[in-house]
């Protein structure tokens, strides 16, 4: 994405052609490979049997289709689409927040690099190391007031480890970083606590065998928290006592 707006597509980029394939995909409307993939366009009617080569050509310019508007999910990852999303966020005082942001990078001399070659996936190892060395063009506009670049050099290969934590942009939320979970005790409600972790972004989400006990013991804590808080003012009701 264009880094002076956050919602144009850069002209030329991997995704450009993963836009046009799935166009295309869509427009050629093959019974059998529909069947064996769909991506849910259909409400946009591209098939050619509907739209005739005139409409794929406005498909593939972006007059038309799902990637005309603007409402999907890129321009809404990027800075600019955060910040237009967190503006209407509320932090609501009787519920309550903890969110686990990731990493796998470490300061060396001063410079941002990968924690590790071999406790990034291989898959993400390169992308951690290109989050690290990007930097916001000199020539466009600074997507918000006191905007640095080195504050979006930790990541997990594939977001930020900021863009975790809590809300913080454009006004930044109640919250509390966590070191150790004894920080928290008690958990007070309308406050994000927040705890860092080492690990990719696949670590935790996908492969329990690579991230091994730490994994059980992340959600392990989840479940007592959740636990805690759920019967803080009542005992629980067992199934067999909710039917008396």
């Amino acid at each position: 994405m264009l880094a002076e707006d956050g919602r144009s597509m850069k002209s030329i980029c991997l995704l450009q052609l993963c836009r046009l394939g799935v166009i295309v995909y869509d427009w050629l409307d093959i019974p059998w490979l529909k069947n064996y993939y769909n991506f849910g366009f259909d409400h946009f009617e591209m098939s050619w049997r509907k739209v005739g080569f005139s409409g794929l050509v406005d498909l593939l310019l972006g007059n038309t289709g799902p990637f005309s508007s603007g409402d999907w999910i890129l321009p809404d990852l990027t800075i600019q689409g955060s910040l237009k999303i967190n503006s209407t966020l509320k932090t609501f005082p009787n519920t309550f927040y903890f969110s686990y942001a990731t990493k796998r990078t470490r300061k060396l001399f001063g410079i941002t690099v990968p924690s590790s070659v071999l406790g990034v996936h291989p898959m993400l190892f390169l992308r951690v190391l290109q989050m690290c060395m990007w930097r916001h063009p000199q020539n466009a506009p600074l997507p918000y007031k006191g905007y640095r670049d080195e504050d979006w050099e930790d990541n997990d290969g594939a977001l930020n480890t900021i863009s975790m934590t809590h809300p913080r942009i454009p006004i930044e939320h109640p919250n509390r970083f966590v070191v150790d979970d004894s920080d928290c005790n008690p958990l007070q409600p309308g406050i994000w606590y927040h705890k860092i972790i080492e690990g990719d972004h696949i670590l935790f989400i996908v492969n329990r065998e690579r991230a091994g006990v730490q994994f059980d013991l992340l959600y392990d804590g989840i479940f007592e928290r959740c636990r805690k808080h759920a019967f803080r003012k009542s005992p629980p009701t067992m199934p067999n006592e909710a039917s008396h």
